[in-house]
């Protein structure tokens, strides 16, 4: 059986659709998948030993120049690769009206997807040949796992989903001497930060531990950021730029991980590590850290990061990651 998944973003999202390809492989042993997904995202799906092909798009960059020749010739060239396979199922994880229309739609295949009341966007329906109802009040793995066990006919799992990406990163990790925590310092939206007080108060409680602290970052002002945090102590390392892979290598050989609520913090949790994550203005509820030793540490004065005690936070790293 050949499928084709359409989940292009976000980085949370992808992760969170790994454990229902483990499910359908368990069910089906010869599954094999191909996966649309923004370009950004590229590396994440062919770390899943179910996945052939992945299909980049770039949803996000044609908008601002939709018109333009080069868009156009993109569009063209991926409109062609979309279509060189006839696939025995399409299952459209998205939800979103812009996904289905653009990807959905030109796939060839039986299509399937959430119905009118399940998807993100109700709309999105409409693409799809075959809807199915799927319970919103459970975590965003689950949703997805359900979706693909009523698109390919399966009973799902009653067990906890495994993302069956942490086996890719195990060798090199494993060759790692010195023990080390990874702090997680960069996020998208400025209230979702925990104080960089607060990073270098948790800092200083680990310095007698033994353990290295490294700091990754993906743009210049998460650099800065990382430097004066790291400023004036030993025992923290702030890491070159890395590529998506390069950082899930790093993250897959650390004792345990300190985030905030990041795309990083869900490779971390389908990479099986201990990880603790800071919450203030969003909810963990139903799209939160999902699978093996995960924690949530989560404000309770009005959303604000700063009443996240780093005490606190040193506490739970001695008692989960045996420190």
């Amino acid at each position: 059986m050949r499928v084709l998944i359409v989940k292009t973003s976000s980085m949370g999202d992808v992760l969170h659709t790994l454990p229902a390809l483990t499910d359908a492989m368990q069910a089906f042993p010869g599954i094999r998948f191909d996966w649309v997904v923004e370009e950004g995202f590229v590396q994440i799906p062919g770390w899943h030993p179910a996945v052939d092909r992945v299909i980049p798009v770039a949803i996000r960059r044609w908008r601002k120049a939709w018109f333009s020749s080069d868009i156009r010739a993109e569009r063209e060239t991926f409109r062609k690769l979309l279509r060189s396979v006839r696939y025995d199922v399409v299952i459209d994880a998205q939800g979103l009206v812009k996904s289905a229309a653009l990807v959905t739609r030109l796939a060839q295949g039986e299509k399937h997807g959430m119905d009118w009341h399940s998807a993100r966007e109700p709309l999105a329906s409409l693409f799809y040949k075959h809807r199915h109802a799927i319970a919103k009040q459970q975590h965003a793995v689950e949703r997805t796992r359900e979706l693909f066990a009523k698109s390919l006919g399966y009973s799902r799992p009653v067990q906890t989903g495994d993302y069956a990406i942490a086996q890719h990163f195990l060798g090199e990790a494993q060759n790692t001497l010195e023990p080390y925590l990874v702090f997680l310092h960069a996020t998208t939206r400025d209230d979702k930060h925990w104080p960089e007080a607060r990073w270098r108060e948790l800092i200083t409680l680990v310095a007698d531990s033994g353990l290295k602290i490294k700091l990754p970052w993906g743009a210049p002002h998460e650099e800065a950021r990382a430097r004066r945090l790291a400023e004036g102590f030993n025992h923290v390392e702030v890491l070159s730029r890395l590529s998506l892979e390069q950082v899930a290598y790093v993250l897959a050989g650390a004792k345990g991980v300190v985030s905030v609520d990041t795309g990083l913090s869900h490779l971390t949790a389908a990479l099986d590590r201990p990880n603790i994550t800071l919450y203030g203005p969003t909810d963990p509820g139903l799209i939160g850290g999902y699978g093996k030793n995960q924690h949530s540490v989560i404000s309770h004065d009005n959303g604000s990061m700063a009443a996240n005690q780093a005490d606190d936070v040193f506490r739970l790293i001695k008692r989960l990651m045996d420190v």
